[in-house]
């Protein structure tokens, strides 16, 4: 129980930094663990409609990189220290058990950017192992932020 209060302060955390936009209209995201899909996709939507560009500046991992298919890519950018991580899609059960869902991560690896999808596949696909994309890897997907 203790375990998942934490994990959710520190969602909850994440999601605040992500919430908070810079003064040039800027959403900057410094470090985000991921977390539950929902709220993600409530902020990257409002994000897209509010227009502002996104400056990823360190660790966007798991649910966090939904913000590749939900703001257009012309309004993403990447400093140095941006990493993006990717694993499959997973549940937890009411015992606590975490499984895999194969649909989920389908569904979720063919709504990710051409370059993205191209760059997770070589690497062969959203599993268990997280994949971590950053460098000049990610510089070569996307623009490093003026």
């Amino acid at each position: 129980m203790k375990n998942a209060l934490l994990k959710t302060f520190f969602a909850a955390a994440a999601l605040f930094a992500l919430a908070l936009p810079r003064a040039y209209a800027d959403v900057r995201i410094l470090a985000s663990p991921g977390g539950e899909v929902g709220p993600f996709l409530q902020l990257f939507e409002r994000v897209r409609a509010s227009g502002e560009r996104v400056v990823i500046d360190g660790p966007c991992l798991s649910a966090c990189t939904l913000v590749l298919d939900m703001v257009p890519t012309d309004r993403i950018c990447v400093t140095r220290r941006a990493i993006l991580g990717f694993h499959g899609a997973r549940s937890v059960d009411r015992q606590g058990r975490t499984y895999a869902e194969p649909e989920a991560s389908a569904l979720v690896l063919a709504a990710y950017p051409a370059p993205v999808r191209d760059w997770i596949l070589r690497r062969g696909g959203l599993n268990s192992r997280l994949l971590l994309l950053r460098g000049r890897e990610l510089a070569a997907i996307y623009p490093r932020c003026r």
